[in-house]
Formats: C-alpha cells, structure tokens, sequence
C-alpha cells in the first residue's frame, strides 16, 4: 500500500486536474436520490480531504480513515483552517477497518482500492466496508482500469511541478501481476536530499469487483465512466461503482 509520505504535503497542487466538485456533484445526487439510512458516511482513504470537507459542508456525519498519517495531517489543517469540528479521524488500514459502529454509506475515490493490493486483497476492503454498513447504505467507489494501466500509465514517466517542487514519477507496467509499479523522486527547492517513495498500484476487471460486491451482501447498482460521468468506454480510465448494502458478508 502506497505510504505518501512527503507526497502528502503536496498531492493537492499535483492532483490539481481532479474535478472534486463534478465528483461530489454525482455522490451527493446518488446518495440523495436513493436516500440513505442515516447520516454517517466514512470517506475510505479520505487522502487530503476534499472529498471528506465537501461531504461535510453537506451536513453529513462524517469518519475519515486513512492509512497514511501525512494525508490526515494535511486534512486535519485543512478542518482547523475552516473551524470545522465533529469529524472522526482514523489511521487504518482498509483491509482492518474497524470502527466505532455502523455507517450509512461510504465513498472510497480516487484509486484507493487500486493502491491496497490485489484483487484478493481489494476484496478485504469491500468486506469491511459491508460489516460495518447498515443495510440499504451505499457504497460509492473507484478504481483505474486495465486501460489505464497499460494504456496511459503504461511504462512512462511524468514529470510534475509546482514552484516549490518537481516530482518525476516513473511507472513500470508488470502484466503478469496486473500491476504497475511507481517510483516517485521528489527534489524541492533548495534542498540537496531527494525524498523517494515506491509503490504498487493492482487492477482487475469490472466484473470481477462486481462479483466481489456480490459475495460481500453488495448488489452493484450502476458503474459509469469516473471522468466523464456516461456509459463506460473502451478507453475509460477510471470507473465509479455504486452499490447497495443488502445483506450480510458471506462467511
């Protein structure tokens, strides 16, 4: 599972393409059309919290769990510079998730189940995330496709930067595990010492995690492209699932 240690003080600036808004304007349309069973929504690998605070401004409940301590730092900034308090944060593994007691839904975005491990261990995490969903809750995640992995990420590098920093991020597509292994160098301004971090991303079919959701009392409701908000492409990169809660995980 990826660390994002120092990547964390500034995923946001290099993450600046992301549409949160379009996102939350789709979670919030489901969460609300299908009406939730009650106001406690955990944001899965909540990173940094843009997703977490637009769910919160909304009036939701909210538990924010992270496996990365940096990421929930900048988050924890974030909610002191707006005031905000009530917000449960976790440090935890997805695939231990333990909390407190039920949540009606849950949102897992931006290729966090593709961080955590192969499809086996993707599977762990959506099991959590059944236990401790209430039934009728919804589940919204996403993950990177096959496509992305081989097309687009493939064996490139990408060069990021931002006036105080340049991360050069270098893939290395390994399609016998089904995997893409990253290396991230980062320099900031002035400094000598370079901070590297390796990690692993996973990918698996759609109808595989859909039968994963299956197993785990999930029945998957609907799966849309996660860029463009339509029908899934040949060329999707990334894919939302939103699924209902209606049993309990099969032993």
């Amino acid at each position: 599972m990826a660390g994002y240690g120092d990547f964390a003080y500034f995923y946001d600036e290099f993450n600046g393409e992301a549409d949160y808004d379009a996102l939350y304007a789709f979670i919030r349309e489901r969460f609300s059309g299908h009406g939730l069973p009650g106001p406690i929504v955990a944001d899965l690998g909540c990173g940094t919290g843009e997703l977490t605070l637009r769910l919160a401004r909304d009036g939701y409940d909210l538990i924010a769990v992270d496996g990365s301590p940096d990421m929930l730092a900048m988050l924890s900034e974030k909610l002191a510079e707006e005031g905000r308090q009530g917000l449960l944060l976790l440090e935890q593994d997805l695939t231990c998730l333990d909390l407190y007691g039920t949540i009606h839904g849950a949102v897992c975005t931006f290729d966090t189940l593709n961080h955590l491990g192969p499809l086996e261990t993707m599977g762990r995490a959506i099991e959590k995330a059944g236990l401790f969903m209430e039934k009728d809750g919804l589940f919204i995640f996403d993950v990177n496709t096959p496509y992305k992995h081989c097309k687009i990420l493939g064996n490139e590098t990408f060069i990021l930067e931002d006036e105080d920093a340049v991360c050069v991020w270098t893939n290395e597509l390994q399609e016998a595990q089904r995997r893409t292994r990253i290396s991230i160098d980062i320099a900031y301004t002035g400094d000598p010492v370079h901070y590297k971090e390796c990690f692993y991303e996973y990918y698996c079919t759609p109808q595989e995690l859909e039968a994963l959701c299956e197993r785990h009392g999930f029945r998957v409701l609907e799966i849309v492209d996660g860029e463009r908000f339509c029908a899934p492409l040949p060329d999707s990169q990334r894919l939302l699932f939103v699924a209902e809660k209606e049993r309990q995980c099969q032993s």
